[in-house]
């Protein structure tokens, strides 16, 4: 399939240019030839993160920096907001390292009222708080600089999964103050899976040696000692580094503003064919986020009962475009597009045009 045609919401499509960058020789992960290749990877994700602190390089996917996230954080128990299926992962991976957890819900499609997240906080003492950024199962998008403030007036440290907010939805690590945030390489950086990148803050690491039980693959110290060496604690995937900055030169050309921008135009251009597909069409889609609360870089599509997100994907398949199920619960009453990565607003008007022509072949 040729780039422009994979509408997944992760992983997304890939630059044949950084294809082809996985073809690099072999470097001995010790030596100066890949410590140069580290630091230039180095360079690009400090200005993705919007941080002057290192970023971690983990040969996993981000489910390896979620527990890294919560297995490193200081004792204590852990709250969970949870609004949809990744949510609900985040507070499992709590619960599998140990932690109490309480869990504050919100309806599928919308976030936590920041008001329920404040009463928490002062009616209990927690470690921390674990947020999804953009909740990939519904394209609910969560407001991180309000939450984060909350989680530091009270105590907590603020835990972040931005896997599909990363390089495509506003993070600023510094100013907001968040104190550990990872995404991963397949979605919004338009980098093959396998890779996982976070940056934690000072007052995050500062309480790491605290933690009794960090494991050793994911401990945080163990980055913090190597990245300030220009290098991983165990053996990277340097294929995915040479591809990592190669992407990462296309990202500073760009400007991280200047892909915010495109992404919330792409998120537009899907808004708007939502609009316009309901009356064409005259069926009753609607957005599984709420208006205020969407991602710009994943759709979820609510279908009527008698249209299944399986036959939307099979049907836009046959016409060239490969798009996202509904996930979890929302399997068989949705579809997801992934407006995300290298994508362009005529690439996905082309998409939605196909999905269309699907949908209207199944009424």
């Amino acid at each position: 399939m040729r780039f422009g045609h994979f509408f997944l919401p992760g992983p997304t499509d890939v630059r044949d240019e950084v294809l082809a960058a996985q073809s690099g020789p072999m470097l001995p992960h010790r030596g100066a030839e890949f410590e140069a290749l580290f630091a230039r990877v180095q360079e690009g994700m400090r200005a993705v993160f919007r941080t002057t602190r290192p970023v971690y390089v983990s040969t996993s996917s981000a489910t390896g920096l979620m527990e890294a996230a919560v297995r490193c954080a200081k004792p204590g128990p852990v709250l969970s907001l949870v609004n949809g299926a990744f949510a609900e992962r985040f507070a499992d991976v709590a619960r599998s390292c140990g932690r109490e957890v309480t869990v504050l819900e919100a309806k599928w499609g919308d976030v936590v009222p920041l008001e329920q997240v404040e009463a928490a906080l002062r009616s209990a003492s927690y470690s921390a708080v674990t947020i999804v950024h953009s909740e990939t199962s519904t394209g609910a998008l969560t407001a991180l600089p309000e939450l984060a403030a909350l989680c530091a007036r009270y105590g907590a440290l603020s835990l972040v999964d931005s896997v599909t907010g990363m390089a495509g939805a506003p993070v600023e690590t510094d100013a907001w103050g968040l104190d550990f945030v990872f995404t991963g390489s397949q979605k919004a950086l338009a980098l093959p899976p396998g890779l996982a990148f976070g940056v934690t803050s000072e007052r995050y690491l500062a309480t790491v040696k605290d933690a009794p039980h960090r494991g050793r693959y994911f401990d945080v110290l163990e980055f913090e000692q190597y990245v300030h060496k220009n290098q991983t604690p165990n053996t990277p995937a340097t294929p995915l580094l040479y591809a990592t900055a190669v992407q990462l030169d296309e990202i500073a050309r760009e400007s991280m503003e200047g892909r915010w921008a495109r992404h919330a135009a792409m998120m537009r251009v899907t808004h708007e064919w939502v609009a316009a597909t309901r009356e064409a069409l005259g069926v009753p889609l609607c957005m599984q986020a709420l208006e205020g609360r969407r991602s710009p870089t994943v759709t979820c599509v609510a279908l009527p009962l008698t249209v299944r997100g399986e036959d939307v994907v099979r049907a836009t398949a046959e016409r060239g475009y490969v798009i996202g199920g509904g996930y979890g619960k929302l399997k068989a009453s949705a579809f997801r597009i992934g407006h995300m990565g290298d994508h362009t607003v005529d690439g996905t008007s082309a998409c939605l045009h196909a999905v269309r022509d699907a949908l209207s072949s199944l009424l």
